[in-house]
């Protein structure tokens, strides 16, 4: 699958995800320190509309980024966002265009695929991050997980990843996992080189 079709993949798996949730779901804690499941979910749905405004030659100015509340059904606004970056990405020459991303680089425009992959990494991630919220699992291709391997590996460390609002918190160790060893194995080296603990849960009572 080129870069488009795998980003549909894995914003399509964070949607049957987030659906999962039932009302009593939304305050539970992630993965993502001090964020609520909802909280999550609302800078998801975020995301997916700055970067379908990037997508647009519309993302430079902050107000594309900005998070909305989601106090009622928040899936049903998820599956919105979603839908507004996946019809964003599916235009026939998206992969022709730049796109700003100021959360990144405001005095940069990055290349569509390099862009698309930003998104698509994080949609992998965040479709852990709700799954774990809920104490489900993932379920991707086998390419999916193949193509998420080397850019989760190129992701820069430093102070970038200790920094409040970090994307990513410092790599953990991979817990004796290999590259290639197979795509469970390869999923947990995508999960550990971007500061998650594939065996996290839910703190007792979450």
């Amino acid at each position: 699958m080129d870069i488009v079709q795998l980003d549909r993949a894995a914003v399509l798996e964070s949607v049957r995800v987030v659906r999962s949730a039932g009302p009593g779901d939304w305050d539970r804690p992630s993965p993502c320190s001090g964020w609520t499941l909802r909280r999550l979910v609302e800078h998801m749905g975020a995301q997916h509309l700055g970067f379908a405004a990037a997508a647009r030659g519309q993302g430079a100015g902050a107000a594309a980024w900005r998070t909305r509340s989601y106090p009622d059904d928040p899936a049903a606004r998820y599956r919105e966002a979603a839908d507004v970056v996946l019809d964003a990405f599916a235009e026939p020459d998206v992969l022709e265009r730049r796109f700003a991303l100021p959360e990144i680089d405001a005095a940069a425009t990055f290349a569509a695929s390099t862009a698309i992959g930003f998104h698509f990494i994080d949609y992998v991630v965040h479709s852990w991050d709700a799954a774990a919220s809920l104490g489900l699992r993932t379920v991707f291709p086998a390419d999916v997980v193949e193509a998420a391997l080397p850019i989760a590996l190129r992701v820069p460390g430093g102070e970038a990843r200790v920094r409040p609002g970090a994307a990513f918190r410092p790599a953990l160790p991979a817990g004796g996992a290999a590259a290639g060893s197979g795509s469970a194995d390869a999923f947990r080296l995508v999960l550990s080189a971007l500061g998650r603990s594939p065996d996290w849960s839910p703190p007792h009572g979450g």
